[in-house]
């Protein structure tokens, strides 16, 4: 490993590469720098101009993953000690990005300047023929050549940035900073997929904030500062949205900005919810949901007004805008129907609506802002048409000049054509369903005619979504070209057309069969409720009387107040949980959105990799075929030259494409065959020829082989005799040898003899001694465990007799505290009963004390049959309270009698009476084994005495011995506790 250089030694070996044009190599000694392990302990001072120089080298070499890796290693060393340095060196890096930018379009701009030779013949064929064919012209072509790639560049620069500063409390204020700087470089480059991906980091980013609370320098949502700074970078992505026209991505910038507002813990600024509203209500224009638009316009409207700060110009625009988008909500428009009550919940959170607008409050809560006083005539004229009057024949032709005139191309109302179109057409529709019960189809156009928005189609596609959507019960007769408005007395209610003012129960011209019925027992409830009090007026109160009711008055206003002070801190309770609830939901939402995606991703480059695999894979086996075939080919060559070589077959090379190796395969094994057949004809010959020359031989040797015989017993005689005579000798040596050893050895003979018993004589002695001391270790062994049996037993006993006392004593225990719990039980039993009856005395008593005060001509007889009665009662009081006493169990403090006596084991009655018994044929352990084996055999004892001591006691008798000698214990007599006894 090269030495450790220090930091102003490589920044002047950098500068050095780059004078001499090798910027790579510089870039590479950088690099080389943050990945060394003293890089940590070096000073920010020495450092922090090594950053800029490594990030100018990154930008002109576009080197965009390096940058990152050096910033990720500068960010860990300095953002304990030196945030701004960071900055100074993120900053740097974005500007250059960005100067690499410009002066690539000023390249671009000069490229397409010098490209125009002939400015009155700029258009050649060629280049007509080529932009027809590429689609695009010489500028954005010089643009995707010279100035995307540095596009790309400052994209992942903003990029880098970002992942180096996020989710650090230190970096907060340059990483919203960078982010904005992002939102506008989407905004000023038209970078709409860039956009989109941006917000997903930032949600991202702000999803992990809870995954890195853990973390030194984690962000905390909580401090209304970092809040803040989240809002506004939420804003500014907001308004990007907006103006990139990315209204999807604009509503879902909306939703964030509604979670982080849930997580503040003060409110947020006047400007800042009126620029929320105001975007809010582009985006809902832009959706088509006229309803939400207007309640935006609203909440934006009663900002604005608490504020302040406008003209009245200003004032009387604003006023007509909100005025014109209540009005564009059609006629019977639900704010909750059931397939979108998740949504319009969704919706009206983000507006901050405890429940769905209406358009009818929609209008109430407009009017009660006096929007209509400062909204302009025409204006006021076209709510007068559609809210007030009620003329159906004529509302069309009314109300049309004053639409287009409002919503001309260049007026501020121009995107309301189609809703208030539609708005105008469900009111129509709602009037003449109350004056007509069939129309003609004709009629109808000819009603609508001056919309110019509405053909048969189209009105007809309406009055079909009205019916579908409930909004107007009604029938399309094509047969008669008819249209019937169906009006039944039983329709649910909710099937009904909804009105508007001008078609509500109160201004209609007459109600309908379902209103009546569904009004039915309310007006009755009504009218009965008048007659009543007309009836029965109530009589004039006193000052006395009036002045209680009204202090009842006012303290049930003062209970109404405080409930509703202690409703209302439950509401903003509940209110602040839902807020967390909600937050938590997006939150996990967010998470589970983002998993969502990266699944995705994850099978995205899974199915990729699948068909690389699948690509490669078929590669493979097409290369391998084709290395079959060629592999096929040569072996059918190298076949055929075999053949040729070897049989003289004709095969041309020409035609060696059409012999494939199985017909070349037939053609060797037919020459095989031939080869075979010519070779089985000559051996055939040859084997004749032979066999006639064998003949002959053997003809000519028959006279030969009497001869031969006799020479060969000839030979074979002498050649065993010599081999007999050579054993002999042989024998004979080795017997002479032996003989001469044997009178060698004899005189040593003594001595080994002599030797050789001193020798066992010592062994002998030896080995009966170490055997004596075995068998008197084997013996003490024996005798030490029988005496650890003995006391182990005898330790046993005293256990469990120790064991049963204990248990004898909490049996006894026990009997003791049931008999006394029992005999409690039986007193509180009298007490209760004593106190029951004493209260059903006094009750009696009272009664007749009653009785008596009601019967004054009785009471000295009832006196008197009351004190009889009353002593009666004492007398049979006491008789079964001494009753009841006599058949009482009291615990007695002596033993119990009924209980027989278990006869308790001692400690004499189990010790030994004797010497212990052997078995037979154990004799003393002195003895020899053949003497134990004769013992055994003859079945007596050793007099010997026992190696363990006689016990003194004689109470047990004799232990018994089983048939194979070993002794049966007897069963012992334990005391064992009986339940129940000596209980009554």
């Amino acid at each position: 490993m090269a030495p450790f250089t220090k930091p102003e030694a490589v920044l002047k070996q950098a500068e050095g590469l780059v004078s001499v044009g090798q910027a790579h190599a510089a870039l590479q000694s950088l690099t080389e720098l943050f990945t060394s392990k003293r890089f940590r302990s070096a000073p920010l001072t020495a450092l922090e101009p090594i950053m800029l120089r490594f990030v100018e080298l990154c930008v002109e070499m576009r080197k965009g993953r390096t940058a990152k890796e050096g910033l990720m290693q500068y960010k860990n060393i300095a953002q304990n000690t030196s945030v701004g340095s960071i900055e100074v060196v993120i900053q740097k890096f974005l500007q250059l990005a960005d100067a690499k930018v410009q002066e690539a379009q000023e390249k671009a701009d000069r490229a397409v300047a010098v490209d125009v030779d002939d400015l009155e013949a700029s258009e050649t064929p060629e280049s007509i023929l080529l932009g027809a064919v590429s689609g695009d012209q010489n500028k954005d072509r010089t643009d995707r050549a010279l100035v995307t790639p540095w596009l790309k560049f400052l994209w992942e620069s903003y990029r880098t940035s970002l992942e180096t500063l996020k989710n650090n409390a230190r970096l907060e204020a340059i990483y919203q900073q960078v982010a904005q700087q992002a939102f506008r470089f989407c905004l000023k480059y038209q970078r709409k997929v860039e956009f989109r991906r941006l917000c997903e980091t930032l949600r991202l980013h702000l999803s992990n904030v809870a995954k890195y609370a853990h973390q030194a320098h984690a962000i905390n949502l909580s401090d209304a500062d970092i809040l803040q700074h989240h809002l506004d970078t939420r804003f500014a992505q907001l308004n990007t949205s907006v103006e990139l026209e990315l209204w999807q991505e604009a509503f879902r910038s909306v939703e964030d900005v509604h979670n982080l507002l849930n997580m503040a813990q003060k409110a947020p600024r006047p400007a800042m919810m009126a620029n929320y509203y105001e975007k809010l209500t582009k985006i809902f224009l832009m959706s088509g949901n006229s309803l939400y638009h207007a309640a935006a316009w609203g909440r934006y409207y009663a900002i604005v007004t608490s504020i302040g700060g406008k003209s009245e110009e200003e004032m009387s625009r604003l006023a007509g805008q909100v005025l014109v988008s209540a009005l564009a909500v059609p006629v019977g428009l639900h704010g909750d129907e059931d397939e979108g009550k998740g949504k319009n919940a969704r919706l009206s959170a983000l507006l901050g609506l405890t429940k769905s607008p209406t358009r009818a409050g929609l209008l109430k809560d407009a009017l009660s802002r006096d929007v209509l006083r400062l909204s302009p005539a025409p204006i006021k004229t076209l709510y007068n048409l559609l809210e007030t009057s009620f003329d159906p024949l004529t509302l069309c032709a009314s109300t049309a000049p004053i639409l287009f005139a409002l919503c001309a191309d260049d007026g501020p109302y121009a995107g309301y054509r189609t809703l208030l179109a539609h708005a105008l057409a469900s009111r129509l529709l709602s009037q003449l369903s109350q004056v007509y019960s069939t129309l003609k189809i004709s009629a109808l156009l000819d009603l609508v005619k001056p919309l110019e928005e509405f053909g048969a189609e189209q009105v007809e596609a309406y009055l079909m979504g009205c019916a579908r959507r409930g909004e107007l019960r009604v029938r399309v007769d094509h047969a008669t070209e008819t249209i019937s408005f169906i009006d039944k007395a039983f329709t649910y209610a909710e099937e009904s057309a909804v009105a508007g003012p001008s078609t509500s129960r109160e201004t209609a011209i007459q109600p309908s069969s379902a209103e009546l019925v569904r009004t039915r027992l309310s007006s009755l409830a009504t009218a009965m409720h008048s007659a009543v009090i007309t009836i029965d007026t109530p009589l004039p109160l006193t000052p006395e009387e009036e002045a209680a009711a009204q202090s009842a008055k006012f303290r049930e206003l003062v209970a109404a107040a405080n409930a509703e002070r202690r409703a209302l801190s439950l509401r903003r309770a509940i209110v602040a949980r839902r807020r967390e609830l909600l937050s938590e939901l997006s939150v996990r939402k967010e998470k589970e959105e983002a998993s969502r995606r990266a699944e995705a991703t994850r099978a995205k480059k899974l199915m990729e990799e699948q068909k690389e695999r699948e690509e490669t894979k078929r590669k493979e086996i097409e290369r391998a075929r084709r290395e079959i075939e060629t592999i096929r080919t040569e072996e059918a060559k190298k076949l055929a030259q075999d053949l040729m070589k070897r049989s003289g077959l004709k095969v041309s090379f020409n035609d060696m494409e059409d012999l494939s190796k199985d017909r070349l395969m037939r053609l060797q094994v037919e020459q095989l065959e031939k080869e075979k057949k010519d070779m089985n004809e000559r051996l055939r010959i040859a084997a004749k020829r032979i066999d006639h020359l064998e003949r002959a031989y053997r003809k000519d040797e028959r006279p030969l082989l009497a001869q031969d015989y006799a020479e060969q017993q000839a030979t074979d005689r002498a050649t065993f005799e010599a081999v007999q005579k050579a054993r002999i000798d042989n024998s004979e040596k080795a017997h002479q040898e032996a003989l001469a050893t044997k009178k060698r050895l004899s005189r040593m003979l003594t001595d080994y003899l002599s030797h050789k018993s001193t020798i066992l004589d010592k062994r002998t002695e030896a080995f009966q001694k170490d055997q004596a001391v075995a068998v008197k270790r084997v013996e003490e062994e024996k005798e030490k465990r029988r005496q650890s049996h003995i006391a182990k037993k005898e330790a046993e006993r005293r256990a469990r007799e120790a064991e049963e006392a204990v248990r004898r004593a909490q049996e006894e225990e026990r009997q003791r505290a049931e008999a006394a719990r029992r005999a409690e039980e039986e007193a509180a039993a009298v007490r209760k009963r004593e106190e029951e009856e004493r209260i059903a005395a006094a009750r009696r008593q009272r009664e007749a004390e009653r009785e008596a005060a009601m019967e004054e001509a009785q009471r000295k007889a009832q006196r008197e049959a009351a004190a009889e009665q009353r002593a009666q009662e004492r007398r049979s009081q006491k008789t079964v309270t001494a009753s009841a006493q006599e058949g009482v169990w009291r615990a007695s403090r002596g033993p119990p009698t009924s209980r027989p006596e278990s006869p308790a084991p001692t400690s004499t009655a189990i010790s030994a009476t004797g010497p212990p018994k052997f078995r037979a044929g154990i004799v003393n352990a002195n003895a020899s084994w053949r003497q134990r084996e004769a013992a055994k055999a003859t079945g007596t004892r050793s007099p010997a005495q026992p190696a363990s001591p006689a016990v003194r006691n004689t109470s047990l008798p004799e232990s018994r011995k089983d048939e194979d000698g070993f002794e049966t214990v007897p069963p012992k007599q334990v005391w064992k506790a009986k339940r129940l006894q000596g209980q009554v």
